[in-house]
């Protein structure tokens, strides 16, 4: 298993993602259990809250598992993602979810805090988007984190690729997390959080949620559906991205 859950006294269940040894990068595996664990606790009438997080401090999640290799079909109108399901509302959960975010956040990591419904962050998370740097379009990643912070930022962020990254601190001030803890506590923080809210009557935070997300999901869905096309036309070869990523050299700026 590389999804573990748990629930907390209260109804607040904790899922971690558990491949430390790669920065909690998502493979098919991890990606079809994600969505199994959002099914099942869709239908799990003691869970009234749920916190997602990854294992081993070093890492929330690096994104898709770049060993990963996933058949696409032969048609620039359409493409697989295996990420395009890993996240709660996908899956139809409307459970409030919170994420904890230690270490660093990338790239398909966005799928998941693009649906959470707020974020925690302890002082060492970092969050970038390579994309760009390997030749590859930021499409869904930059849709997503247009959700939650000013277009400016956003932009920065998804085309300065590797070579910066944001801290804790100026997610904070750009919105994208919403409290910062200190170093490792970032989880605790986190189930502080949804313990409240799971103490309230679920009807009514469900409906909140569904309420949040009815204002922006015309223009979320309308967004989305642009991205395979603009991956399609925008994507480096395979072979070229792998060069890229090969030749990839250390060192980037925190602000």
């Amino acid at each position: 298993m590389t999804v573990r859950t748990r629930v907390e006294e209260g109804g607040v269940a904790v899922v971690t993602l558990d491949r430390p040894e790669r920065h909690n990068a998502i493979d098919l595996a991890t990606a079809a259990e994600l969505t199994a664990v959002w099914r099942r606790l869709r239908r799990d009438a003691s869970v009234r809250a749920v916190v997602l997080t990854g294992a081993g401090g070093r890492a929330f999640s690096t994104g898709i598992d770049r060993s990963v290799e996933v058949p696409q079909p032969p048609s620039p109108h359409a493409m697989d993602d295996p990420l395009r399901t890993v996240g709660p509302k996908a899956n139809d959960l409307w459970k409030p979810v919170l994420a904890a975010v230690a270490g660093m956040a990338c790239g398909g990591a966005f799928y998941l805090l693009g649906e959470a419904e707020f974020i925690v962050a302890d002082e060492t998370a970092t969050f970038f988007d390579p994309h760009t740097s390997y030749g590859m379009v930021s499409a869904y990643e930059a849709v997503y984190m247009a959700q939650r912070m000013p277009m400016g930022e956003v932009a920065r962020m998804a085309l300065m690729g590797t070579a910066e990254r944001l801290s804790a601190r100026r997610a904070y001030q750009t919105g994208l997390v919403s409290e910062v803890a200190p170093a490792g506590e970032a989880l605790t923080a986190a189930i502080r959080a949804a313990s409240v809210i799971a103490s309230y009557p679920t009807e009514a935070v469900q409906g909140t949620v569904r309420a949040l997300w009815a204002a922006k999901e015309a223009a979320l869905a309308q967004a989305l559906a642009r991205a395979p096309e603009l991956i399609a036309l925008g994507n480096l070869p395979p072979g070229r991205q792998a060069a890229l990523f090969a030749a990839r050299t250390p060192g980037f700026r925190t602000r």
